[in-house]
């Protein structure tokens, strides 16, 4: 920063952008470190001026501001400058370190596993032409890989590269580190084989003597259900994309009435498939009751809360019924009429005071319906009389619900016309 009260009145515009053009020249005749080093000392100075000065205001909206201006171009020239520095060696160790999490932390298939020794293999070689070191890849599992990666780093850390000096060798290096992200870029990922692949790779289609049904996939999982291969029914509920598949799934851990069957889908309901979440209720797994009753709550998607609440039905656990009968009261009509219906499948006569409370109450008709609908369906003398009452209710969908209620009953109960 220029020193002195007087001094400061040269910081305008044309001085600054003057001191910016001889930066930009310098960083046009930079060969070193050392000269980008100076370049950037100076976009410091030039930097800590312009917030110094006492720069002019725009005279009008459509000019640019004489200091946003200048500021716009350092940052410009402080990009170029670091666009010209390096490489350095740091940046083949950061690429060969990238290498070795990739190895490890990527799904591999056969063919890939092949792929990816055969990349380290062919950048060991390369890299001994480069720097007068040996790299020896001493098998073909992810740890002899990324030893070799390991000895490949100590020699260059070893060899004390100067950003200037050994600026070719560097070059060289970088090349060679790229070459083998680009092998491990080309070798086959589990990710990148279709569903069916996959499914193949697995073993799933090895049931299969011969086709009975299209597709494929159906034959083998009926083969599976049939020889209790409860882990191939997962592996293929979680693969498939299809909804009948996915179906056919669901029905198969139902019939198969097996406790790894709900081990096999929990992964999927805690991700909140509601496929998975069916099954559970279809299988009437208990050990499911917790984990459904924290969906309970999720009113921002009254479609899973729907599937939840007919699961914790099925499922039949007392535990549900606080956790439904709290939802009876929610905003949704549609949660609200799910959650009486649930109340209704699950059958705890504690419930039917609250779905009274709803068939007395509630504004929607078609809540009031499902209310009147899962009274019956508990069906103690207490509950069918709450709902035959209704007989002469201004909803037809409510009143053919107390009808059935009454016709249960029998002739010894006179429903009460409401109004």
């Amino acid at each position: 920063m220029s020193d002195g009260d007087d001094d400061t009145t040269e910081l305008s515009p044309e001085s600054l952008d003057e001191r910016l053009n001889e930066a930009t020249e310098a960083l046009e005749a930079a060969e070193t470190e050392a000269d980008l080093d100076d370049v950037e000392a100076t976009l410091d100075e030039i930097e800590a001026d312009i917030e110094a000065a006492d720069l002019p205001e725009a005279d009008d909206e459509d000019e640019d501001d004489p200091a946003e201006e200048l500021s716009s171009q350092v940052s410009d020239l402080r990009d170029d400058l670091e666009s010209q520095r390096g490489p350095y060696a740091e940046d083949a160790i950061e690429t060969l370190e990238e290498a070795k999490s990739t190895i490890t932390d990527t799904r591999w298939t056969e063919q890939g596993e092949g792929e990816i020794v055969a990349a380290v293999e062919s950048f060991a070689d390369d890299f001994g032409g480069v720097l007068d070191a040996s790299v020896s890849v001493d098998g073909d599992d992810e740890a002899a890989l990324t030893a070799a990666i390991d000895e490949a780093i100590s020699a260059i850390e070893a060899a004390d590269l100067d950003a200037d000096e050994d600026a070719e060798t560097i070059a060289d290096l970088i090349e060679v580190t790229d070459g083998l992200t680009d092998g491990l870029d080309d070798a086959q990922e589990w990710d990148d084989l279709e569903t069916r692949e996959k499914l193949q790779a697995q073993g799933f289609y090895d049931v299969l003597g011969h086709y009975k049904d299209y597709p494929p996939e159906l034959s083998a999982l009926k083969e599976h259900e049939k020889r209790g291969n409860v882990d191939m029914i997962a592996l293929a509920f979680e693969s498939f994309q299809s909804g009948f598949m996915e179906e056919y799934c669901i029905e198969a851990f139902t019939r198969m009435n097996d406790p790894a069957a709900y081990d096999a889908v929990e992964p999927q309901a805690k991700r909140r498939n509601k496929g998975a979440i069916k099954a559970i209720g279809k299988m009437g797994a208990e050990e499911g009751v917790e984990m459904l009753v924290d969906y309970a709550d999720t009113d921002s998607d009254p479609a899973l809360q729907k599937v939840v609440f007919k699961a914790l039905g099925e499922i039949g656990s007392e535990e549900a019924t606080q956790p439904l009968a709290d939802k009876l009261v929610t905003e949704n009509e549609n949660v609200r009429s799910a959650a009486a219906r649930a109340l209704g499948i699950l059958g705890d006569t504690r419930a039917v005071d609250p779905l009274t409370d709803v068939l007395a109450d509630d504004d929607v008709d078609s809540v009031r319906a499902s209310a009147a609908w899962a009274l019956r369906q508990i069906g103690t003398e207490t509950a069918l009389e709450a709902a035959a009452e209704y007989v002469d209710d201004r909803s037809y969908i409510v009143q053919r619900e107390a009808e059935l209620a009454a016709e249960f009953l029998g002739d010894d109960v006179e429903p009460e016309a409401t109004v």
